[in-house]
């Protein structure tokens, strides 16, 4: 049922800075904390699903079957010198579902979106000081990769829960680079990259929660993910045409992409039922991986195109008295805020580094048969910025809906 829905999806970007690696990379949070700069590795609800730590699915409410929907929608504003434009997107984000499968046993499936490549862009230049022949440049590309997972989270202990996500990764790209001469003797060159990739993703995690006094407790939480090469292919093909001849040159390598090692901790305080602060690092080997580029050796595979990536976040939400029978004092307020290094290196310079701010709302949705569901919107700021580079700065709306049925509520009969 989810693989039809994705088919929707688009690349929801148009940065020039996805033509690098794999893309731009997701946050990969969900509707309830992408308002709280994405903190994670210490949550965990009976209500919201955080498919980022898969020990949370031992909390999940024993009696609901908790399904989860989000989209974005945003204007990025591009500035490189005095040039400035304006590009609007929209994307379907992700599809997941939670659910209790015995005592202390949570599960989760879903579809989380890992990368995004998507622009179109041009530069136009003489060939030579003085010449009247000038070129033109053309660049665009499309693409991305999404991991379909299944996991499963257990608490054996008291206080101590453990979990692990298992999924299927897959994605492709293309990447075009075409040089057109005014000159109609001159040649036409153009460079088309394209990659396949499908392979597994494995994560496991902890959390471990410690009771400070009786209002409030600590949970230390932690995730690891399997880094390794994932088996694609990558291929360049280089076509070259003047007026009466047209020459292709085509190389594919196997194995040619890979994901890192990525380790993140985090601490989540719970002050009641009315306050939840979060901090997160995360580390991404990215160092580690490789990828195809083109070399002065010529199309090969190097590990040159990456750097290790470290990100913080912090945010929490407040929360009145989430029992009420007042409506505003069932409203999540939420902020956070987060910052990253550049995982990309661009003509032997760091890529950009991302900085990104935000705030939302949990609505209660309340009908006639249901008051557990809950909209989650958010609005977010992010900057991505390299010196001497195009600086972006983008307005994002995320909405998310988490439908929460009580489908394994049991009835009597009098």
């Amino acid at each position: 049922m989810l693989l039809p829905t994705m088919a929707f999806a688009q690349s929801g970007t148009n940065s020039p800075y996805s033509q690098y690696g794999l893309g731009l990379l997701s946050d990969q949070s969900t509707g309830f904390n992408r308002a709280m700069g994405g903190v994670a590795q210490g949550m965990h609800e009976s209500n919201q699903i955080n498919h980022q730590n898969p020990a949370s699915y031992a909390h999940v409410d024993s009696l609901t079957f908790l399904f989860d929907v989000g989209a974005a929608f945003q204007v990025t504003n591009f500035k490189e010198g005095n040039r400035k434009l304006n590009a609007n997107n929209s994307n379907f984000e992700y599809v997941t579902m939670s659910f209790r499968v015995a005592p202390r046993f949570g599960m989760s499936v879903g579809i989380i979106p890992i990368s995004n490549i998507g622009y179109n862009y041009y530069t136009t230049n003489k060939v030579s000081e003085g010449s009247t022949t000038s070129y033109t440049t053309l660049y665009n590309g499309s693409g991305g990769t999404r991991v379909m997972y299944i996991g499963a989270g257990w608490q054996p202990i008291k206080n101590f829960s453990i979990g692990a996500n298992i999924g299927y990764l897959w994605g492709s790209y293309n990447r075009n680079v075409v040089n057109s001469y005014t000159d109609e003797n001159a040649n036409t060159i153009g460079r088309y990259y394209s990659a396949e990739v499908n392979s597994y993703k494995l994560d496991i995690g902890a959390q471990y929660t410690f009771k400070i006094n009786s209002k409030d407790n600590v949970t230390l939480g932690a995730t690891y993910s399997l880094g390794h090469d994932l088996g694609g292919s990558a291929t360049l093909q280089e076509i070259s045409n003047s007026l009466n001849t047209s020459d292709t040159t085509t190389v594919t390598h196997n194995k040619a992409i890979g994901i890192p090692h990525t380790y993140s901790v985090g601490l989540a305080w719970y002050h009641t039922k009315k306050i939840r602060l979060g901090a997160d690092y995360t580390l991404q080997q990215w160092s580690k991986c490789i990828f195809p580029d083109l070399t002065n050796k010529g199309y090969e595979v190097t590990k040159s195109a990456y750097q290790d990536r470290h990100k913080v976040a912090l945010g929490g939400e407040f929360v009145n008295n989430a029992n009420s029978r007042k409506y505003l004092d069932r409203v999540h307020v939420r902020a956070g805020a987060s910052y990253a290094t550049p995982y990309l290196n661009i003509n032997g310079h760091d890529g950009p580094k991302e900085i990104s701010a935000s705030i939302g709302l949990g609505l209660p949705i309340s009908n006639s048969w249901n008051n557990r569901s809950m909209l989650n919107i958010s609005a977010q700021w992010a900057q991505n910025n390299a010196t001497g580079m195009i600086r972006e700065n983008t307005f994002r709306i995320n909405i998310g809906i988490t439908f929460n049925e009580r489908w394994f509520q049991k009835w009597k009969v009098e």
